[in-house]
């Protein structure tokens, strides 16, 4: 693979051990060598059991019979729990109710949760689960998006966000385009399935091993499903492998029917989902369905636009309300738009509550208005580039965002001129406009998305995290945070910041596991806001610390104070070397100088309304611009990606080499989602894409050979974040919206001229075969006497 720009300026000697350096995760090793420990490889307890989880094999039903006394009368069986053995809870709802441990009387989905079996082994319990009686009343479901719009189904009020008079503007301007888009869902498919062991403690107390990215909210679940105070349960995670969103809001319901066996039983449980049930039984990203109306002038800018905005949310509200909101937020992305009205639906079905994803809802928001623009371009005849240029974010009146938060540090022009120039659009531009006309088989697009990233969680009072930091007498350094590892780098990044604040080597920081014990009360690890809070807070206990140890040396070597530094593991007065780090935690512990403190961080100068849903919901943005090429084959609609050029807005980052890791893989996930996969439902609502066989995941050879990712190492975040960098978990995912385009662009070559090119997300081989199949029955009926491709 070629990264021919993605590691230029970082080439950091590994000596160098502070922030903004390009160091190797530091669960690097024991990844590759496989000694890094997850749940599932945690040492059992003595007498663990296992666990199995019945689900429902039909959408919607009464239950007319739940007879589990032979699952009780099974060999090996430890507990068996209906709803009706709940000792106290029984929702584990994130925000609202809806979410029930397990069903009571009617089952609202295939795989809703009947009953779970804790048996000595997997095998027992398994067998034990499928000799229950089980009986059902069948009933209507709801199913589709569209059919949730007709019943007006909804799991929660529908929202508006509008700004001047779309109506008005959309009558008056030169053009009207209308139109429908439909966006698939994803799976998340973390190499980590669903997984907890909850160990029973004395005196009722419980410990719980959970794959989430949320300890305190399944603390706090699991303690109101087992009857008992927060302070009984405590919920620990070392590491995740991957999360994307996942691990958000589920883990809640997994840790929480291990734990409840566990109580009954008096013996630790272990619950881990196979991964067949794991996609049949948790929540997967919003699918959407979007409806524009835009009015535009000559040059493809945006007078007027309505969009209307439906979310399949499942049965429950899960997250769905700021996932919606966030959708909403984004549906601007990159563009002024001075009249606007934005309707967001938040519809039920009767399939799985869908819930967090990587992006949050915005990917969805930012597909409607790109989807928009190129439809402008192509109505107009103009490069769907011109037309995005043309409605960017300016200055004055042209940098308000519909919800009223001023678009402040816009980068993206700058963006834009840097990777126009650098992957030599113009130029290839002309050569695949050559190349399609020499080729009436393969058929070459290129296109060029902009992001504008919102940072911060949208529902303020998660905005904020503690850190506690242990100095020992050695100068070794423990910190606990409560942000999650899941892959992304996020304990790395904390560390440098903490041996760049003691002026100590990487090796001197060791992160232990997150854990509820230890800082109590955190938000998830989500809203790429990881390294934002938890570093922030960690930055403010080390400075605790610190601020001692230099008030203490200052008076022990009779020294000024301003003049002392911690750099290299020592302690100097100006360019004096006065001791070793570990001399001075000695020193310090012998004058009885307090060497541990705790740290907090609440985001500044974030508010909302959230009955109009106005205000600053973001602390800054963060912006990227990519360049995709793709190969299509007309004769069957199969293709591929041949190059992406990769601009991204990091800040100042604070460890190059692991944002540069993020970036290509939010980049390959999002292309994951808008191109091969799909999730498919059949008629009786069950899910059929359940499985690796089925359900297609990009891979190692999807990537293009051609990847050039760079970030712009100029840029400086102007809020006041840990030193000046920014968020990079989510942004890039939906950088892949250039190649949905560019796939769009090479449909359109078929029929070169203005017109609608019909293609909907994902763009699977069979989507791009039949939209061009409608492109060249258009055509015929310009050109009588030809003959599409599956004629011949």
């Amino acid at each position: 693979m070629s990264r021919r720009d993605g590691w230029a300026g970082f080439k950091a000697a590994e000596s160098a051990r502070t922030a903004h350096h390009a160091l190797a995760h530091e669960s690097a090793v024991g990844h590759v060598t496989g000694s890094a420990l997850y749940i599932d490889d945690l040492p059992e307890p003595r007498d663990l059991l296992h666990a199995w989880v019945r689900l429902s094999d039909r959408a919607h039903a009464g239950i007319s019979q739940l007879d589990v006394s032979p699952c009780r009368a099974a060999p090996g069986v430890a507990a068996v729990m209906t709803f009706d053995d709940l000792p106290a809870g029984t929702d584990v709802g994130p925000v609202a109710p809806g979410d029930l441990v397990f069903a009571n009387g009617e089952v609202l989905y295939h795989g809703q949760a009947l009953f779970a079996v804790a048996a000595n082994s997997i095998a027992q319990a398994r067998f034990a689960a499928m000799l229950a009686d089980v009986g059902y009343d069948d009933r209507d479901a709801i199913l589709e998006i569209d059919q949730a719009l007709e019943k007006q189904a909804f799991v929660l009020p529908t929202r508006e966000i509008a700004q001047g008079d779309a109506g008005g503007a959309i009558r008056q301007a030169p053009h009207r385009l209308r139109g429908r888009l439909r966006i698939g869902g994803q799976d998340h498919f973390y190499l980590e399935g669903h997984v907890a062991m909850a160990v029973p403690q004395e005196g009722g107390d419980m410990l719980v091993y959970s794959s989430t990215q949320h300890p305190s909210e399944v603390q706090h679940l699991v303690a109101g499903v087992l009857g008992v105070p927060d302070h009984a349960v405590v919920v620990e995670a070392r590491r995740l492998g991957g999360g994307f969103g996942g691990k958000e809001t589920q883990p809640a319901h997994i840790a929480a029917i291990a734990a409840l066996l566990a109580q009954r039983a008096g013996r630790p449980v272990k619950l881990r989902l196979d991964r067949d049930d794991d996609m049949v039984m948790t929540g997967k990203r919003h699918d959407f369905l979007v409806d524009y109306d835009a009015g535009f002038d000559d040059e493809g800018r945006i007078h007027g636009v309505e969009f209307m905005l439906a979310s399949r949310c499942g049965i429950s509200p899960d997250l769905s309300a700021s996932i919606n909101d966030r959708a909403m937020y984004h549906a601007d992305n990159a563009y002024y738009l001075p009249n606007v009205r934005i309707v967001s639906h938040r519809c039920f079905t009767n399939t799985v509550s869908n819930t967090a994803f990587r992006g949050f809802g915005g990917p969805q928001g930012m597909m409607a208005i790109e989807y928009l623009l190129d439809e402008i371009a192509r109505h107009l005849g103009l490069d769907p580039l011109a037309v995005r240029r043309a409605n960017l974010y300016g200055k004055g009146e042209r940098s308000l965002t519909p919800y009223g938060q001023v678009v402040e540090h816009n980068i993206l022009p700058q963006l834009f001129d840097e990777i126009e120039h650098s992957a030599e659009y113009a130029a290839r531009r002309r050569a695949v406009a050559d190349f399609n006309r020499r080729h009436p088989v393969f058929r070459k697009g290129l296109a060029i998305t902009p992001v504008k990233f919102g940072i911060s969680f949208t529902t303020t009072h998660l905005n904020q995290a503690g850190a506690l930091v242990l100095v020992y007498t050695d100068g070794s350094v423990q910190l606990n945070h409560g942000g999650i590892e899941m892959g992304q780098g996020l304990y790395t990044k904390v560390a440098q910041l903490v041996a760049e604040e003691f002026g100590v080597a990487m090796e001197r920081v060791r992160v232990t596991a997150t854990t509820t014990g230890k800082v109590p009360n955190t938000s998830a690890t989500a809203a790429s806001s990881g390294s934002d809070l938890n570093g922030a807070a960690a930055v403010a206990a080390c400075g605790k610390i610190r601020a001692r140890l230099l008030e203490f040396a200052a008076s022990h070597f009779s020294v000024q104070q301003s003049g002392l530094r911690l750099v290299d593991d020592a302690l100097f007065a100006g360019q004096r070397r006065l001791c070793s780090f570990p001399e001075l935690c000695k020193l310090a512990y012998l004058h009885r100088i307090q060497l541990s403190d705790t740290g907090f961080y609440a985001t500044p100068d974030i508010h909302v309304d959230k009955s109009t849903l106005r205000g600053k919901p973001f602390f800054y943005f963060a912006y990227g611009v990519a360049c995709s090429e793709v190969l299509v084959d007309t004769l069957t609609g199969e293709y591929r990606l041949l190059r992406a050029d990769i601009l991204h807005d990091c800040g100042q980052s604070l460890n190059p080499a692991i944002d540069i890791g993020q970036i290509e893989g939010g980049f390959i996930q999002g292309m994951g989602w808008l191109t091969t996969e799909e999730l498919c439902w059949d008629d009786r609502g069950r899910l059929t894409t359940h499985a690796p066989s089925t359900y297609k995941i990009p891979a190692a050879g999807d990537t293009p050979t051609d990847f050039r990712v760079r970030i712009a190492d100029w840029s400086r975040n102007p809020a006041a974040t840990v030193r000046r960098s920014k968020a990079v978990g989510e942004p890039p995912l939906m950088l892949a919206i250039s190649v949905f385009h560019a796939l769009k662009d090479a449909v359109a070559s078929v029929a070169p001229g203005p017109g609608s090119v019909p293609l909907d997300a994902p763009a699977t081989p069979e989507r791009v075969f039949m939209a061009m199949e409608q492109l060249r029955a258009r055509g015929l009926q310009e050109a009588p006497g030809r003959k599409t491709v599956a004629e011949t």
